[in-house]
């Protein structure tokens, strides 16, 4: 996932207060995530069916102009065709979408931990002093699976909102105290000067 924020310190110096009104943004939207979480999980799952609508349709466009000559046209095709179809299925079907996406995340979080598991031990197994976190990791993410699939359905309805709002809210406080940072160095550079 791409960092919120730009590579280069410098640009974060001298636009520090835009990205402190940028924080303050994330901020607020992980709050109202963590306060109306179903609103929040409705919201993110039709963001991503239109987000599979526009990438089909530019992707059937995009080999269509290319021509049947094209290599990896008909895989291409099939590719846009169902990205397309996986879109409209969530704009059309929200509440099933909702429950789909929720059992995803289910099998992510349950296969990331199980898979987690032997890489902890392999680590132990070399004097990796850290395999314990990654342990630690895998049970975090079984534990989770499970509490979802056993909240199953009336967690689906929350679960997404609340981890968009955590996630906003975790990356704007960090983004803000990056940008306050970044101002205060300005400063005090500017003040040694």
């Amino acid at each position: 996932m791409p960092s919120p924020l730009p590579r280069r310190a410098e640009t974060i110096r001298k636009h520090s207060g835009w990205f402190m009104i940028y924080a303050a943004v994330l901020i607020l939207l992980g709050l109202f995530a963590l306060f109306a979480p179903a609103v929040a999980t409705l919201s993110a799952e039709l963001t991503f069916g239109w987000l599979l609508v526009i990438g089909g349709f530019a992707g059937l466009i995009a080999i269509l102009r290319a021509g049947t000559s094209a290599s990896g046209f008909w895989w291409s095709l099939l590719i846009s065709i169902a990205l397309l179809l996986a879109g409209a299925s969530l704009l059309w079907r929200p509440i099933e979408g909702v429950m789909t996406l929720t059992i995803v995340l289910i099998s992510y979080f349950i296969a990331t931990g199980i898979f987690k598991i032997p890489a902890a031990f392999r680590y132990r197994s070399e004097g990796e002093g850290g395999w314990i976190w990654m342990l630690f990791s895998a049970l975090v993410d079984l534990v989770l699976g499970i509490i979802i699939f056993l909240g199953l359905p009336a967690s689906a309805f929350w679960v997404l909102g609340l981890l968009v709002g955590v996630n906003f809210l975790i990356t704007g406080v960090a983004v803000l105290m990056i940008a306050v940072s970044m101002r205060r160095w300005q400063k005090g550079r500017t003040a040694s000067s």
